[in-house]
Order: C-alpha cells, then structure tokens, then sequence
C-alpha cells in the first residue's frame, strides 16, 4: 500500500480529490490530505497546516498550478517517491523541481490509476 497525501482536500463530495480520498481508502492505501478547510472524508482528517508527513509514498495533487508554489519546498521536503499531477494541475516549471529532487512526476488521474489497478 501506498501512503499518499492528497493535496487540495475538499470536504464536497462531487469534487475529485474528495473522490479520491474515497477510493483511496477504499483501496487500503493509508492517507494523509491537506485542504483550505477542515474536516473529515471517508475517516481521513483533512489539515490546513503542512504537516511533517513520514514516509509519504504519492503525493497527489487538486491544486492549480498558482496554487502549487506555496507547497514546492513543502512537497520536495517529504521526499516522496512521485508525484501525481491530476488534470488541470500540469506544472513544467514544478516538474523540472521535482525530478532534480529525484522525484518522480505523473501526469495522470489518481481515480483512473486506482480504477484500473496502475496504481
């Protein structure tokens, strides 16, 4: 199992992260999420705060790009060993970061990976 943190949690249940969320603990994969609000999705309490995260293996991002830098350092900083850009959330600039850190990036749906055991 994969712990993933999920970046850009929403406590509505008709956005993707939300979904994902959902599925991902459906899936067993142990999960983190940090969104603007507080809460809980599916037993996931969702932060507001960059938590110091261990051995966090996915990072799967609900941000749009003007969104991600606040979170560059951050994410570099967990040592992840990819990160999942979903649609909507394509960063050039962020990826060269990322895979000068090692890190590997995907452009890809976290909900269509886990759909069809890519995960």
């Amino acid at each position: 199992m994969k712990k993933t943190l999920v970046l850009g949690a929403s406590l509505k249940p008709e956005r993707y992260s939300n979904m994902a969320i959902q599925r991902l603990v459906m899936y067993n994969h142990p999960v983190k999420a940090i969104g603007l609000r507080e809460g809980e999705v599916a037993g996931v309490e969702i932060s507001t705060e960059k938590e110091e995260y261990e051995e966090i293996d996915t990072v799967t991002l609900y941000l749009n790009p003007s969104r991600q830098e606040a979170y560059y350092n951050y994410i570099i900083s967990l040592h992840p060993k990819r990160v999942i850009f979903n649609p909507g959330t394509e960063n050039p600039k962020f990826y060269k970061l990322l895979r000068e850190n090692n890190i590997k990036v995907e452009e890809a749906c976290t909900l269509v990976l886990l759909g069809t055991n890519q995960y």
